[in-house]
């Protein structure tokens, strides 16, 4: 899909969110289903799949998100879906997330954990962001069992990689 069409998405997304008072909620609830997504190659297929009636692929997504997120994300969704942009919710949550923290100054950090991190792990991690990169920082936790332990962060176009998975291959390869 073009740039424009899924900034375009993104805008309208951010909007409904906003005139729903729930901006924030629905950004998350929409990064969070669109990394559920891209762990089931099935499941995007399936959202993805322009044989399957638009009624059926939004019926998953609603007993999917069901209980599990906002009338309103579930809405939008849905919609993404009927629209046949299954393939394209990655990409458009990504811009949703990056425009709604734009909008507050703030930049995005994706980190990589295999557990979920403390309140107080994230609020330390995101001030040795901010002192490392000079930006207030919005974080998105994501579980990955491949991290081994350690934690993998990408900030904008920089990664810091401090993940056990790595120090093994690097000290592989020194031997």
């Amino acid at each position: 899909m073009s740039d424009e069409k899924i900034q375009g998405y993104a805008q309208a997304i951010l909007a409904v969110a906003s005139a729903e008072s729930n901006g924030a909620q629905v950004e998350d609830e929409i990064y969070r289903f669109s990394q559920v997504l891209q762990s089931s190659e099935e499941l995007k297929s399936t959202l993805s799949d322009a044989s399957i009636p638009s009624a059926r692929r939004q019926q998953i997504v609603e007993d999917l998100l069901d209980g599990q997120a906002t009338r309103t994300t579930v809405a939008l969704v849905s919609m993404i879906v009927a629209a046949g942009m299954g393939s394209d919710i990655k990409a458009i949550a990504d811009r949703v997330v990056g425009l709604g923290a734009e909008s507050r100054d703030k930049a995005v950090a994706e980190v990589y954990s295999v557990v979920d991190l403390s309140s107080d792990q994230q609020d330390r991690l995101a001030a040795a962001l901010k002192s490392a990169t000079g930006k207030d920082v919005e974080m998105k936790i994501i579980i990955d069992e491949s991290v081994m332990g350690g934690l993998l962060v990408q900030i904008e176009d920089e990664v810091i990689d401090g993940t056990v998975r790595t120090r093994l291959k690097q000290l592989r390869e020194a031997f």
